[in-house]
């Protein structure tokens, strides 16, 4: 049942669009509560996460590992969804 459920959603390209809603979903299971209280906003465009942050201190520091939060959000969620992310 799952393998077929998982056919249709890649075959109409809605796996896609589920990875990225889970990734959304774990930042403040990977980053923490401390991080999700300086994020504004968070969204996907073009494999690219966008995140919003009220803290110029914290947007430079995240900017610092972001190769490293890429790879845990996507190891997260069990596929290479995240190609880059911009820090706002």
């Amino acid at each position: 049942m799952s393998d077929i459920l998982s056919q249709v959603l890649k075959q109409n390209q809605l796996d896609e669009r589920l990875y990225e809603t889970k990734v959304v979903n774990s930042w403040p299971v990977v980053l923490g509560e401390n991080i999700m209280k300086y994020t504004t906003n968070i969204y996907f465009s073009r494999k690219k996460l966008y995140v919003q942050l009220s803290s110029s201190v914290l947007r430079q520091e995240l900017f610092l590992t972001r190769e490293e939060i890429k790879n845990s959000l996507n190891k997260h969620v069990g596929a290479d969804v995240v190609k880059e992310i911009i820090f706002q």
